[in-house]
């Protein structure tokens, strides 16, 4: 909430918002200007607007706008900044944002490293040393390395909110991040057409039979055999899954109430009876809060710093046993460095999609179970919107046959009816005629 305008005699100071820096707003021949006082001190704020007042009020533009950019240089002529220490800054900063999850942060903090060390290669000591040029250099050496146009686009939009944020460390020569020439299109992936692929019923059962042939060799088989099932039968991401806890378990009732940790919205869902009967097996090692003891606390390992790391653990022994199904789990994409990851952990969620479709679950129903407004659903269901235009269009077009052959394609199929079941067929057609 933005703090009372300060009127002044000429011009108004004011914040943004509550705890931000001050803005000094005038006018100049008609024109509205508006320069940051780069302070959150409101008495050191006033002092800078009242020392503007004497210029704002002489007869030259230039020199109000000489001024202007002094104005404008208060902070960054006096206190530079080097991209080395720029994180540190960054992560102490009171307007920086605060990730939901450490691993977001984890991904911040490895992208603006990545441009740090890439820049120093180039000379670049300094934040405000970061111009135009030496950004569009590094935009077009990202284009190179093979990235999907959305891993390029966050790459730049979270290079770019570091030097949002550390703002006063930078000059007028430093580059606009936000400058569309910067970021891809996502036309440019029209051609690439290997995404997450969901399983079919038969991999999924072939997954259930390798989990359960005792020649299997990975760590914690009955407890990965209990993940799948809950994958499966919940559609819920990974970590979801890897961390449930038996307080969000009610067996008698069967239900399951989660909140989802990358979205923090909640779902209830049913349990079905397979995954009953896996989870009512999962008790008989029911050790501490988790329904998966050894996983959970592999998946919640941290390094010496307290990043969570397990994830990838588990993650690889999720795949080993994808793959040992037979399946291959990834795909080499032309204008990709790195092969694409086609099946995997996720694909769970794509099949529970792709089922709720095949038995005609209806689209709120799908998504109060996955718990979120996912790009899953719509990509499966936007599959239903065709099939039914399709049936449009024949109706409407007949299939390319005359009324004289459709009038008698229709007495046939009345005449072969059973007379018990007309009337339903009657008031079906006219549903179908209805539209």
């Amino acid at each position: 909430m933005a703090t009372k305008n300060i009127k002044l005699d000429i011009g108004t100071v004011y914040q943004k918002q509550e705890g931000g820096n001050y803005y000094f707003r005038y006018q100049v021949e008609g024109k509205r200007k508006a320069v940051s006082l780069k302070t959150r001190n409101r008495k050191e704020a006033l002092a800078k607007a009242e020392a503007m007042l004497p210029v704002l009020k002489a007869s030259s533009v230039e020199v109000v706008a000489a001024h202007v950019k002094q104005a404008r240089s208060w902070v960054r002529s006096h206190r530079r900044l080097e991209l080395s220490e720029a994180w540190r800054v960054y992560k102490a900063h009171p307007d920086r944002p605060n990730p939901g999850t450490p691993a977001r942060m984890r991904r911040y903090q490895s992208y603006f490293g990545d441009f740090v060390e890439w820049a120093a290669k180039r000379d670049c000591t300094y934040l405000d040393e970061v111009g135009d040029e030496l950004a569009m250099a590094y935009a077009d050496e990202l284009k190179e390395r093979g990235l999907a146009v959305d891993t390029h686009n966050k790459r730049i939009w979270r290079v770019a909110h570091v030097f949002h944020t550390l703002e006063e460390y930078t000059s007028e020569r430093t580059t606009d991040w936000r400058n569309p020439s910067l970021r891809r299109k996502p036309r440019e992936e029209i051609g690439i057409t290997a995404r997450r692929l969901p399983f079919t019923r038969e991999q999924e059962e072939r997954l259930f039979e390798v989990l359960d042939d005792p020649k299997l060799e990975c760590r914690d088989r009955d407890e990965l055999r209990v993940l799948f099932h809950i994958g499966a039968f919940t559609g819920q991401r990974l970590k979801d899954c890897a961390l449930l806890q038996w307080h969000a378990v009610d067996l008698p009732r069967r239900r399951i109430s989660i909140t989802q940790y990358k979205t923090g919205r909640k779902a209830t869902i049913p349990v079905a009876p397979r995954l009953l009967d896996a989870l009512e097996g999962a008790q008989e090692w029911e050790r501490d809060s988790y329904v998966l003891p050894n996983t959970a606390q592999r998946y919640l390992r941290t390094n010496t710093e307290g990043e969570e790391v397990g994830y990838k653990d588990v993650n690889d022994d999720v795949m080993a046993v994808i793959r040992a199904t037979g399946v291959k789990t990834t795909r080499k994409v032309k204008g990709r460095t790195r092969a694409v990851t086609v099946y995997g952990f996720h694909s769970l969620r794509h099949s529970f999609v792709s089922f709720c479709i095949d038995h005609n679950i209806p689209k709120p129903v799908c998504l109060s179970i996955l718990g979120a407004d996912s790009d899953i659903v719509d990509q499966y269901y936007t599959h239903v919107d065709t099939d039914a235009q399709e049936r449009a269009i024949r109706l409407i077009g007949g299939d390319g046959a005359t009324m004289k052959q459709r009038h008698e394609r229709a007495v046939e199929f009345l005449a072969a009816i059973p007379e018990e079941k007309k009337d339903e067929r009657w008031r079906e057609m006219e549903r179908i005629l209805r539209g």
